[in-house]
């Protein structure tokens, strides 16, 4: 038992951390009229809706195991992923869209220095985060899924970690070149790509899980 609490404190640090960047590189993205800031904000958005049903997951098999729970709220999880990864496809479209928009219309100025402090939080951020997921040991009543499950998790903060200092790098050549302000919407198309990755695979998990419950 200790060791479950002790992966959810793992996870609910990772998700706290997430959510602060989401706040926060939306602010800065729209200050700094950046959209690779605002796609990687997107990219926490889908990584906190997965570390949601990770933790959903946990709570209800202990439920279930105490026979405290009834199987009708045993599908909200897998709902609330649907609803939050149709959300998300949502953010991504109108980044994709935003940013193709940039790149035909030749982007406006983006401000570099708050892309290259954002991107760099970010990025030890999500170092950090990894390194909390890394000492994560196994657990004897774990499933095959639930390995696979916080595997793929940490390897998503690790992606993100290297997304920002993506960003983090686009801030820099702007600086650097007074210009190139094309980078950013190309950068963030590149995000885009990874976010739609995240959401088709927490859309999966969703499906799959209701699957299991009706079967």
């Amino acid at each position: 038992m200790v060791m479950q609490v002790s992966r959810q404190s793992r996870l609910l640090a990772v998700l706290g951390l997430n959510l602060v960047l989401v706040v926060g590189l939306v602010a800065v993205g729209l200050g700094a009229h950046s959209i690779s800031v605002l796609a990687a904000g997107g990219d926490y958005l889908a990584d906190s809706g997965a570390i949601v049903l990770a933790l959903a997951a946990i709570w209800l098999r202990n439920k279930s195991a105490s026979g405290a729970l009834g199987h009708r709220y045993s599908r909200a999880p897998a709902y609330a992923a649907m609803i939050n990864g149709g959300l998300l496809l949502v953010v991504l479209g109108s980044v994709i869209v935003g940013a193709f928009g940039r790149l035909v219309r030749h982007s406006s100025p983006v401000h570099g220095l708050p892309v290259v402090v954002a991107g760099g939080v970010a990025a030890v951020a999500m170092v950090l985060g990894a390194l909390i997921l890394q000492a994560d040991s196994v657990q004897d009543d774990d499933t095959h899924s639930d390995r696979v499950n916080m595997r793929a998790i940490l390897l998503d903060t690790a992606a993100d970690a290297a997304a920002a200092a993506g960003v983090m790098a686009t801030g820099v050549i702007i600086l650097a070149t007074g210009g190139w302000y094309w980078l950013d919407p190309a950068i963030a198309l590149i995000i885009s790509v990874f976010v739609l990755y995240h959401v088709a695979r927490l859309l999966r998990d969703a499906i799959s899980a209701l699957r299991t419950h009706t079967a």
